[in-house]
């Protein structure tokens, strides 16, 4: 990779954020690509966030990524916020366009690019088992692009804020999202079989133990079962589903996505996603093997 006084400076912004694949990802198709650009990850406080988005304009950058916590607050210090941002308020890349910050979520683009072409989104029936920023990001995409209804679960503690996000998802597309609590195993059990998709968008799993869900929970056949989480690479909640026959996909392709859909709205290009999977896909089983 060549740095000279004509490289422009991408960032991925939270804390902690050292352990954070984005660089490796974007400097892999900077450098595949002949951009001259570079990537790096910053860890800063809630208190500098304002400063650090200053400096997209001093220096010139292409713009930022945010991971949390940062997601729902930094919209105060922007200029616009494009419609899959805007929708439920959260924002994942910052995009320079010629001085105007304008926040995007290439979250819920993300994860729907990393299925298979096979799942047709449109008149499809979702079940998400969690509500954080990945889960609304995720449904607000599909209400945007065709998706017939969702059910989410969510712990209880946070299920009024929930139904207000959803809530105003459904009053801008018209999909109906129902919310129940994530404890209510015999709901989701019934929701599960409603479903063309199933989507483990929490954290339980990531001890290669713990499920969500209960191990004699019943998959449906013909149906497409995800998990956000991409370490462990196979969840004991993918394990379960696969072991009833049941098509499954890791969270890995989603942070592969996501940050394709930044690199596009940063450079005009598409990055090198083929390369880089079998990459990431090398990393992760060797961290497991």
């Amino acid at each position: 990779m060549k740095i000279d006084g004509h490289t422009r400076l991408a960032a991925v912004v939270a804390t902690p954020i050292k352990h954070s694949m984005s660089p490796f990802i974007h400097n892999y198709a900077f450098e595949h690509l002949g951009i001259n650009g570079v990537y790096v990850a910053w860890d800063i406080q809630e208190k500098d966030l304002e400063e650090t988005v200053n400096n997209i304009r001093r220096y010139d950058m292409w713009g930022i990524n945010l991971s949390m916590p940062y997601k729902r607050v930094v919209s105060q210090y922007l200029d616009d916020l494009d419609v899959s941002a805007s929708l439920f308020g959260m924002v994942n890349t910052v995009v320079n366009h010629g001085g105007k910050l304008v926040g995007y979520n290439t979250d819920g683009y993300g994860f729907f690019a990393s299925l298979p072409s096979s799942f047709k989104l449109k008149g499809s029936t979702i079940t998400i088992l969690g509500g954080s920023g990945a889960a609304t990001a995720i449904s607000a995409y599909a209400a945007r692009h065709g998706v017939k209804k969702i059910n989410m679960f969510n712990k209880e503690k946070y299920l009024d804020v929930t139904v207000k996000r959803q809530g105003k998802i459904t009053e801008v597309t018209g999909v109906p999202i129902d919310v129940f609590d994530i404890a209510d195993q015999a709901v989701i059990q019934q929701k599960i079989m409603e479903a063309d998709l199933v989507i483990n968008a929490n954290g339980t799993g990531m001890d290669g133990e713990t499920m969500v869900i209960l191990p004699e929970t019943k998959f449906k056949k013909g149906q497409l079962v995800a998990d956000i989480i991409y370490q462990p690479f196979e969840t004991p909640f993918l394990k379960l589903a696969q072991s009833q026959g049941v098509e499954v996909i890791n969270g890995l392709g989603m942070l592969l996505h996501q940050a394709a859909e930044a690199f596009r709205l940063w450079t005009g290009k598409k990055m090198p996603t083929d390369e880089i999977w079998k990459e990431l896909e090398a990393i992760y089983k060797a961290k497991e093997g």
